[in-house]
């Protein structure tokens, strides 16, 4: 008797998600959250925040975090661009010229990077979510475990 390989459980696994009775375009949606909430610019949010959000509207859980960590190391790649762009949207908000003399004053940097980083990605989470929902729903419904309960609704 030969075991399964990691890539065949993972179809089953995905075969599984499908079958649970959600619409193409409500896991497209579910997929899209969780890939844009997988890069927000702070580290060890997006998981708990997937588990919130998925609990609350009834997604799928393993499709939103799956999507979350899939997301993960563009996370990371998108820090600094995040925190780039959100210094152009707040231009007057950090005082970049002023030495790191203190922790207080580095820590104060810190949180506003954050928030302009954070400003950033709200500015482009939206658009992203509609844009990645709108391409992922076709592709979806050519799934036919997913057409069936298309038809069925």
């Amino acid at each position: 008797m030969m075991t399964r390989g990691w890539l065949e459980l993972r179809r089953e696994q995905a075969a599984g998600w499908l079958r649970q009775g959600c619409s193409p375009r409500r896991l497209a949606l579910t997929l899209a959250l969780g890939f844009a909430i997988g890069c927000i610019p702070m580290v060890g949010i997006p998981t708990a925040l997937c588990l919130i959000l998925a609990c609350t509207l009834r997604l799928n859980q393993g499709a939103i975090q799956a999507a979350n960590y899939l997301a993960m190391p563009l996370q990371v790649a998108l820090m600094l661009p995040l925190v780039r762009m959100g210094h152009w949207m707040f231009p007057g908000s950090t005082q970049a010229g002023l030495p790191l003399d203190s922790s207080g004053h580095m820590l104060t940097q810190l949180c506003v990077m954050t928030g302009q980083a954070m400003s950033a990605w709200l500015v482009i989470a939206g658009p992203g979510v509609l844009l990645m929902t709108a391409c992922l729903t076709p592709v979806l419904r050519r799934i036919p475990a997913l057409d069936r309960v298309r038809a069925a609704e």
